[in-house]
């Protein structure tokens, strides 16, 4: 920044909460790439093959580029990695490829400095870079405390003068699961603790002046990541620092969740204009997460693109935007809203209604035997209809939406409800006592129809938009309601016709691709209202979507913002050249034996450098320790040491046995 340029952001951390604008940072040379300012938001990802293996290194990189990344991460764990990063570098530059290296350093500032004179890029994390984490409890005074910053200072500081020296960028990379036992004992397990880890070594390398940083927030809880970069911003602009922000989700898992989980934390972040760097990370080949970065950051290419006047509105605000806040409704008859977990509703109205067996796709098993349903913990809550009647008896826990003018000629109404226009609810003679579902937007709240509108304790709003920055239109919707007073109950709905999908990710469209698609766009729309607390439920409206893929996809919502758990959650280090053992494979097999332990966080790392951080979000944990070797954790606790690969998870489960949450599968 300019010294006398004071930095303001009208949006808080963010430029604007109604339309989209990129926070303007400073610009970082990274090789040929640079990044921040007015760049593209780039793409990155990290290796997996021990770093010792140079042509292994070499071809993966080239996968990796070849599949859209811009930057490639590489480990080095000590000073003989470290030093073959040359090696890797001239081999790629033999080949043709120009990609910027950027060295991932972990309690190793030797190895830091010999990678920093050959890469272009170093990342290191203020927790163990120069701290360390022990789980030990301090009892700091200030004197004590500006002592151990001013001999982190001293240790940090030869690396900030190397970088300076040869021009190589820098990766303040913060991660929840290893925030040092100094933060922890002044701030706590928090996102301020993360933001302030981050932040002294800013100021050390600011008064060293140097500035060619990077900064990130990374945790495997989105809802932690995402307060934490937005305290982050606030934070530097508060202290006139507009860094570049490397974004992504830690340990987000593989398949579905490890898409969804991503997409909220780091969608959310972009829709509010956050965010220089993409980096998903996925427990598969790292080939893979670069294409669900493209996906992601497209969206937000296109949509700079927009200007007001290509909305066909503006964003009805009732009040100027603020920040954002929980929404709190009140319950309706015990279906909706108050204290009860968010609803899901699925769309079943172009399905065989003359066959039960249909209602599998959202969670309902028929038993033709007994004539009977059996429910699991991802059983939907409503259905809709339209105007299109089923031939069999539908399950007792499952209610029905219909159209109004459909529902008024029904005879029987039990489990049954009707979906209002504004106008058609306005008009209505005859409404259902329990439950109804009116279609409103927010530009409505300024319309004739809804200043006629009669409240009631059977009102639920389905919250609809059509406009580009549709997040942002309906958080804004919330924001009014609490102006006005309105406590109603709000689904969100989201529609994505076929055309959404139509661009391939990669350089050929892939069948499962649209759904991967819709996985990412969904878990950013809804997931970002529903990470700050807005919303009662979510209708995805997909037309070309599978039936079992959009219910599937809509619990995934809920579990990855936490706000309905239904399935086991595990919290999966992608992998890199520091892991101990295959993590796809070994997921997979943890996956298969424990998928059922509905509500419990497993975590699998390939190595020390998070683990036992990231066990403090998890119930349990399984960690490379050498190879061979893991060890296993309850919460942050080592349980057992060194248990052989083979036996692991068998003792695994005899801890759950032991804890009394063992559930034998079929019981549940």
């Amino acid at each position: 920044m300019e010294a006398n340029t004071k930095l303001i952001l009208p949006g808080g951390y963010c430029n604007s909460k109604l339309e989209y604008s990129r926070f303007k940072t400073r610009e970082v040379k990274i090789g040929d790439i640079p990044m921040g300012g007015d760049n593209p938001i780039r793409i990155q990802s990290m290796t997996t093959i021990d770093t010792m293996d140079t042509i292994g290194s070499v071809e993966q990189t080239i996968r990796m580029v070849d599949a859209g990344c811009e930057y490639v991460r590489i480990t080095a764990p000590s000073i003989k990695e470290a030093e073959n990063l040359a090696n890797i570098k001239r081999e790629l530059r033999a080949r043709g490829y120009q990609v910027p290296l950027v060295a991932d350093i972990h309690f190793t500032p030797n190895a830091a400095e010999v990678a920093a004179r050959i890469v272009e890029k170093v990342r290191v994390n203020p927790g163990n870079y120069a701290d360390k984490k022990k789980f030990d409890q301090i009892d700091y005074t200030d004197s004590a405390y500006q002592a151990e910053l001013e001999r982190i200072h001293k240790k940090f500081a030869p690396l900030v003068r190397i970088c300076k020296e040869y021009g190589t960028a820098m990766r303040i990379g913060t991660n929840h699961g290893s925030l040092s036992d100094r933060i922890m004992s002044r701030y706590g397990d928090t996102p301020e603790g993360m933001v302030e880890s981050a932040m002294e070594f800013i100021r050390i390398c600011e008064d060293l002046d140097y500035y060619n940083l990077v900064v990130s927030m990374k945790s495997s809880n989105p809802q932690v990541m995402v307060q934490a970069y937005r305290m982050l911003v606030e934070r530097m602009v508060a202290e006139n620092m507009n860094y570049p922000l490397h974004l992504g989700v830690t340990e987000a898992g593989d398949g579905e969740d490890g898409r969804i989980k991503s997409a909220v934390g780091i969608g959310t972040l972009l829709e509010d204009g956050l965010g220089d760097t993409v980096r998903v990370s996925l427990t598969e080949e790292p080939e893979k997460e670069a294409p669900v970065a493209i996906a992601l950051v497209n969206r937000y290419s296109k949509r700079q693109l927009l200007t007001k006047t290509q909305e066909e509105r503006a964003i009805l605000t009732l009040s100027p935007p603020k920040e954002t806040t929980a929404y709190h409704s009140q319950e309706v008859n015990t279906f909706v809203g108050g204290s009860l977990v968010p609803r899901v509703i699925v769309d079943i109205s172009n399905k065989n209604l003359k066959d039960p067996f249909i209602l599998s796709e959202v969670g309902y098993r028929y038993d033709v035997l007994n004539d009977k349903y059996h429910m699991g913990d991802q059983s939907v809550d409503f259905v809709y209809l339209a105007d299109q009647l089923p031939s069999f008896n539908m399950p007792g826990n499952l209610k029905q939406l219909y159209n109004y003018t459909t529902w008024l000629e029904l005879s029987n109404r039990s489990n049954i409800h009707p979906l209002f226009t504004l106008a058609e609810f306005n008009h209505a003679t005859t409404k259902d006592p329990v439950l109804n579902l009116v279609r409103i937007s927010n530009t409505q709240l300024q319309s004739e129809e809804f200043d006629n509108l009669q409240l009631d304790k059977s009102i639920v709003f389905l919250l609809e938009t059509e406009l580009v920055h549709g997040m942002a239109d309906q958080r804004q919707f919330f924001a009014n309601l609490q102006e006005i007073g309105i406590d109603v109950p709000v689904i969100i709905r989201r529609s994505y016709p076929i055309e959404d999908f139509s661009a391939p990710m990669g350089n050929d469209m892939d069948p499962e691709e649209p759904i991967s698609k819709l996985q990412l766009y969904a878990a950013t729309d809804l997931g970002a209202l529903l990470i700050d607390g807005l919303g009662s439920g979510i209708w995805i409206d997909s037309p070309a979507t599978p039936t079992d893929k959009l219910s599937s996809i809509s619990f995934g919502i809920l579990q990855a913002t936490r706000s309905r758990i239904s399935k086991t959650e595990y919290i999966s280090c992608p992998s890199c050249g520091r892991t101990l053992f295959d993590l796809q494979e070994t997921t997979q097999m943890i996956r298969s034996r424990t998928n059922h332990l509905k509500g419990l966080k497993i975590g699998i790392m390939g190595c020390i450098v998070n683990g036992p951080g990231e066990m403090a979000d998890a119930d349990y944990g399984y960690v490379g320790a050498g190879p061979d070797k893991i060890t296993l954790y309850r919460g942050k606790e080592v349980v057992k040491k060194n248990v052989s690969s083979a036996n692991a998870l068998d003792e695994l489960i005899d801890i759950i046995k032991n804890d009394g949450l063992w559930i034998e599968e079929g019981e549940i």
